[in-house]
């Protein structure tokens, strides 16, 4: 099944702001791919990230797929320090909450929503 006959990649189109980070095991560490108040919009299969200024954090495109457990996503970021990498991560969406855990390119998909090194894990409410 393609991602955008996936029932939750249309509950996924929007905006959402992040309300917490956790990298390697630390909560809410400095980051640079997100700034206090950032919008991240989903349209389709891509992605943005804009400070409240509008500037362009991070931006890139997803495939995903809720049948697997837990479910699958795999970020491709088209600028910064993971430009054309594959990031495999895990994901949770109940309704205006999004979760997802992502891991290093050269790492296996995250299972567990809890980080460990080379773990990233992004907490969203709905904003949209």
């Amino acid at each position: 099944m393609s991602s955008f006959q996936d029932p939750d990649f249309q509950a996924l189109q929007g905006t959402w702001e992040q309300t917490s980070l956790e990298d390697s095991g630390v909560l809410n560490p400095v980051d640079a791919h997100t700034a206090p108040g950032a919008i991240t919009t989903i349209t389709g299969d891509r992605f943005e990230v804009k400070t409240v200024d509008g500037e362009v954090l991070l931006a890139g495109r997803f495939y995903l797929d809720s049948s697997t457990v837990p479910k699958r996503i795999t970020w491709v970021d088209a600028m910064g320090d993971d430009v054309g990498k594959h990031l495999p991560a895990s994901y949770r969406l109940d309704g205006d909450e999004f979760v997802f855990i992502a891991a290093d390119e050269s790492m296996p998909r995250p299972l567990a929503f809890s980080t460990g090194p080379g773990q990233t894990m992004r907490t969203f409410v709905r904003r949209g």
